[in-house]
C-alpha cells in the first residue's frame, strides 16, 4: 500500500486508516523502473541468473547424491550421511570467511560463480531428497533393472519423473532463501555488474534523498517471483513436504 502512496502521504498518518493510499498513484514503480539511478532491471537480471543456476544445478546435484546414499550402499555411506547432517547444523557465519578465501584464491571475486557454485550442494536438500527416495516403490526400480536399465538410467526415467512433488519442494526452498540473501552478496560481489537485486535495493538508501515510495516498490516488485514460483508449485510442494516426513 505504501509503494502506491505519494512520498508526502507514507508516514503522514501511522495509524489504521494509514493502510488504504489517499491519492493512488503509480509514480513510484514507474520511477524505479525507467527514471531512478538504479538499473533495477540489471539487478533482477542477475537475480534470476544466480538463483536460476543454484536452483536448477543443485536440484540435480542433490538429488543425484541422495538417490547414491539411498540405493548405492557402499563403505562409508552411513558415516557421509552422518557428515552431511551434521553439516546442517553448521550456521553459514562460521564459515564465511573460508568460503571467501577459497573464492578469493580461485579469482571468482566478483564473478557469477562466486554466487552460484558454493551454494549448488545443499546439506537440507539432501536430507530432503533422501527422506523422500526412501519411501519410494522398489517395485519401479526392481522393473527397470529387470529390463537392464543401469542405476542412472533407473534414476533419469523412473525416479524423477515419479518425484515431482519433492523436486518442487528442493527448487522452492531453495529460490527463496538464495533470493532473499544478503551477507553472501555483499562480500562476494563489490562489483555492480554481478550485484543481486537485494544489494541493488540498498543503493537506493544511500542516496542523499531517501526516497521511501521507491524503495516500497522495490520491495514489491522483488517479491513477485517468490509468489509466482510458490503459486506454479504450491501443489507438489505440499505433497512433497507430506512425503519427505513419512520416515524418519
Amino acid at each position: 500500500m505504501a509503494s502506491l502512496k505519494p512520498e508526502t502521504e507514507i508516514f503522514k498518518d501511522m495509524g489504521f486508516g494509514a493502510l488504504l493510499p489517499t491519492h493512488l498513484t503509480f509514480e513510484n514503480y514507474s520511477t524505479i523502473l525507467f527514471e531512478s539511478s538504479i538499473n533495477f532491471f540489471h539487478y533482477m537480471k542477475n537475480s534470476l541468473i544466480v538463483v536460476g543456476m543454484i536452483v536448477i544445478f543443485g536440484t540435480i546435484i542433490n538429488s543425484i547424491c541422495a538417490y547414491a546414499l539411498v540405493k548405492l550402499k557402499f563403505p562409508g555411506s552411513d558415516l557421509i550421511l552422518i557428515i552431511i547432517i551434521a553439516l546442517y547444523v553448521v550456521p553459514f557465519e562460521s564459515v564465511l570467511i573460508p568460503l571467501y578465501i577459497v573464492v578469493n584464491n580461485l579469482g571468482w571475486i566478483n564473478t557469477y560463480p562466486a554466487l552460484i557454485v558454493p551454494f549448488l550442494a545443499s546439506a537440507f536438500n539432501i536430507f530432503l531428497f533422501r527422506q523422500f527416495f526412501l519411501g519410494f516403490p522398489k517395485e519401479l526400480e526392481e522393473a527397470a533393472q529387470i529390463d537392464g536399465a543401469s542405476p542412472f538410467q533407473t534414476f533419469v526415467r523412473i525416479v524423477v519423473p515419479n518425484s515431482k512433488p519433492v523436486f518442487a519442494t528442493a527448487a522452492i526452498l531453495t529460490f527463496v532463501t538464495q533470493w532473499s540473501d544478503f551477507m553472501w552478496p555483499l562480500i562476494a560481489a563489490t562489483d555492480r555488474s554481478v550485484q543481486t537485486v537485494q544489494i541493488g535495493i540498498q543503493y537506493l538508501f544511500t542516496d542523499n534523498n531517501v526516497q521511501y515510495g521507491q524503495i516500497m516498490a522495490a520491495l514489491t516488485l522483488t517479491t513477485i517471483p517468490v509468489i509466482l514460483i510458490f503459486l506454479f508449485f504450491q501443489r507438489y510442494y505440499v505433497q512433497g513436504i507430506t512425503s519427505s516426513g513419512v520416515k524418519g
